[in-house]
């Protein structure tokens, strides 16, 4: 049963998986020093016949990990590793050089971790912490942020990035297949849905030029992709009386210019007017619609790696 799970759940979040089956363990990463694959609170969850969901390295540790946490899962004993610099495992090197602690859970409890899933798909936060034992707990609303706090570990969970993409046309499309491809969760609005089809992702049409009633927090990103700008102030409006991390819209300087005005006139004020960005993109002047989106894309992960949410 466990191992049919792991085996149909190659990308799902470790938690999830482990939430679900009787037996199995979590993988954790305590400690960073250097360059890292992957940061501080990456998890993987190991299966008994070492079947992985997640990872902790771009290959080198991964498989060693599983062997321990078989040993783990045998004694029902916690273990905690250390690779790369000061390991005792000197046959297995980090590419990347530094050094990694990694935490080993045998068995966590699952209804800890099912109450983390349900969080974290209702999109809340939820703070886990490892006791000195190793037991897994929920940790008190508001606790600290992912990492090492005396001889406890903590592990501040936020939920996914979210997308609200409008528009219209090739652009608007193919960004939303770009996002779609990454695995983040995309609700589209548009007044030519048939101009999406293909984009994968559910279209809600957009009769009138306004913010919908969607729910948005701060980890969605909203992004207007419309060649017709007298759409966009009304929407702009709405978004920016939301807590969204990245508001954007596409056009020239000409373009902004313009929206700007427009948002004054519909009392919207120039701290907000200035949260809006535009025209968006990393890339200047991006005129093919699949370089505009890879444009796009990379800049709102950029903004969304500066804030600590």
């Amino acid at each position: 049963m466990a191992d049919a799970i792991f085996a149909s759940a190659r990308a799902e979040d470790p938690l999830a998986a482990l939430s679900r089956v009787p037996e199995g363990a979590l993988a954790i990463i305590t400690h960073v020093e250097g360059p890292s694959y992957r940061p501080v609170g990456a998890m993987m969850a190991v299966s008994p016949d070492g079947a992985r969901i997640g990872m902790l390295s771009s290959g080198c540790i991964d498989g060693d990990v599983a062997l321990h946490a078989a040993e783990a899962m045998t004694d029902n004993q916690p273990r905690r590793l250390r690779y790369g610099a000061g390991s005792p495992f000197r046959d297995i090197e980090l590419p990347c050089g530094g050094g990694l602690d990694i935490l080993i859970l045998p068995r966590p409890d699952r209804a800890v971790l099912a109450r983390a899933v349900a969080a974290r798909e209702a999109r809340k936060t939820i703070s886990l912490v490892v006791e000195p034992d190793g037991r897994l707990m929920e940790a008190p609303t508001g606790g600290a942020s992912t990492g090492q706090e005396g001889d406890r570990f903590h592990l501040c969970l936020t939920p996914d990035l979210r997308f609200l993409v409008f528009g219209r046309g090739p652009e608007a499309a193919t960004f939303a297949a770009f996002v779609r491809s990454a695995g983040w969760s995309i609700e589209a609005f548009s007044p030519d849905p048939e101009s999406l089809l293909g984009s994968g992702a559910v279209v809600t049409t957009l009769a009138r030029p306004t913010m919908p009633d969607v729910a948005v927090d701060p980890w969605t990103a909203i992004v207007l992709f419309f060649h017709d700008h007298d759409w966009e102030p009304e929407i702009l409006k709405g978004a920016l009386a939301t807590d969204a991390f990245y508001i954007g819209a596409l056009g020239s300087q000409r373009a902004r210019r313009l929206r700007s005005a427009r948002m004054r006139d519909l009392g919207v004020s120039e701290a907000d007017i200035a949260r809006a960005r535009g025209p968006v993109g990393l890339i200047p002047s991006a005129r093919d619609p699949r370089t505009l989106a890879a444009s796009v894309l990379a800049e709102v992960l950029g903004e969304a790696q500066r804030i600590e949410f």
